[in-house]
């Protein structure tokens, strides 16, 4: 399978936000992600443990990305970095973003549905 970003389906369109996802692949859903500064925090209010219960294999395109994890640890990715986030997390950036991500599509899409429910 292959695609161009840009093809991807939209799933998440907001001023300056678009989070491109596509799944069917081998089980993962591959992401493509534009957005301006953010604190996922309050968009994931409400999932266990308040925080991001998928996993994620991806890209940092562009900007920094401080993520804090539930067992109280913190990292920060940088534009040119590869990364695993783990399940458990929140992503705070001030600045604008955009990153290619892989997941485990059941767990994205359950984040997915508590985001348009928001």
């Amino acid at each position: 399978m292959h695609c161009k970003l840009q093809n991807l389906p939209v799933a998440v369109e907001a001023p300056g936000t678009k989070m491109h996802m596509q799944t069917g692949w081998g089980g993962m859903a591959v992401a493509y992600n534009v957005m301006p500064g953010a604190d996922s925090r309050p968009m994931l209010k409400g999932l266990p443990n308040d925080s991001c219960p998928a996993p994620h294999w991806g890209y940092l395109i562009k900007g920094s990305l401080k993520m804090i994890y539930d067992d109280g640890t913190e990292e920060t990715i940088s534009a040119g970095e590869v990364f695993y986030m783990p399940a458990g997390h929140n992503g705070i950036s001030t600045e604008e973003l955009e990153w290619i991500e892989f997941s485990p599509e059941k767990e994205l899409q359950q984040v997915f549905a508590h985001l348009a429910k928001k």
